[in-house]
């Protein structure tokens, strides 16, 4: 494997950044998870234009165009000659001192490309469904941290991933601080209710999702009825259908949430019918190499 560090291919085993970057010591960065289905990057300028938003947000200079970084990505997976990959892209502050002061790294602004295959949940899922719980680690309050900056600072959602894997389960739902359903660990949650779609507006602290907007695309071209409002997990559990969304993810169905069986307790006709619609898509949304 290739690795591509501030515009060098390295080997895995040589890509090193320094022990004082900050994107290390302090979590002071922003990164994107992509996907590349057939030498074709879904969403490819969708999620640039995302990492810069977060960049921008942060006050964080990154050292190439947008143009330059797709191009950068490109290169990536034709290096590594790879066809089906996930891509990980990563801009971190760059190397300062121990203080946290960003001005000791202007300037000096570490870009990384990695790319490789990925396998989030078994197969058998998306198949039969998972089920979930809720977990008592709340998602980060947009006044501290806002969700929708894709940041290098990832803790909030690994303790609730902890909190999951502790419990037996492979994904976990996390509340905001009122109570209400915000999103999973790594993955944006959507219910089906009366043949309507519902998921949590951005507001209540969630990741605007590029899998999450595609789907929400995708429903409206089916006059599937899309609602973004806040959700209780009583909701949740007398809906008739529920998945997760996520670059990683794709679409998973959900047929159990905190031991109450969702609708028939199996994957449910909109549900299948938008994993169907976001594969097609697949095939044709985004940059060719």
């Amino acid at each position: 494997m290739k690795v591509y560090i501030n515009g060098k291919f390295y080997d895995k085993k040589d890509a090193k950044i320094s022990v004082f970057d900050h994107g290390l010591l302090y979590g002071d960065g922003v990164f994107e998870g992509i996907r590349c289905y057939n030498r074709l990057v879904f969403k490819l300028k969708e999620h640039i234009q995302r990492l810069f938003e977060s960049a921008h947000s942060i006050m964080l200079k990154i050292p190439l165009s947008k143009e330059e970084l797709i191009k950068a990505v490109i290169e990536t997976l034709k290096v590594n000659k790879l066809s089906d990959a996930y891509i990980r892209l990563v801009v971190t502050r760059g190397e300062g001192d121990l203080g946290l002061d960003p001005r000791k790294c202007e300037g000096k602004a570490t870009v990384i490309i990695i790319a490789d295959r990925i396998v989030l949940y078994p197969e058998e899922l998306y198949k039969k469904g998972m089920s979930i719980i809720t977990v008592p680690t709340i998602r980060n309050l947009p006044e501290a941290l806002n969700p929708q900056i894709k940041s290098l600072n990832y803790l909030n959602n690994i303790l609730a991933k902890i909190e999951a894997i502790n419990a037996g389960y492979e994904e976990a739902i996390m509340l905001d601080s009122l109570g209400y359903i915000a999103e999973c660990t790594g993955d944006n949650i959507f219910i089906v209710k009366n043949n309507q779609l519902y998921t949590p507006p951005q507001c209540m602290g969630t990741l605007r999702g590029i899998t999450r907007d595609t789907v929400l695309e995708i429903a409206k071209k089916n006059n599937i009825p899309i609602h973004e409002h806040v959700l209780t997990r009583h909701e949740l559990y007398i809906s008739d259908e529920c998945f997760l969304t996520g670059t990683a993810a794709e679409i998973v169905p959900v047929v159990k949430v905190d031991g109450r069986v969702i609708g028939e307790g199996k994957p449910g006709k909109i549900t299948l019918k938008l994993m169907k619609e976001f594969k097609k898509l697949t095939r044709t949304e985004g940059v060719r190499y």
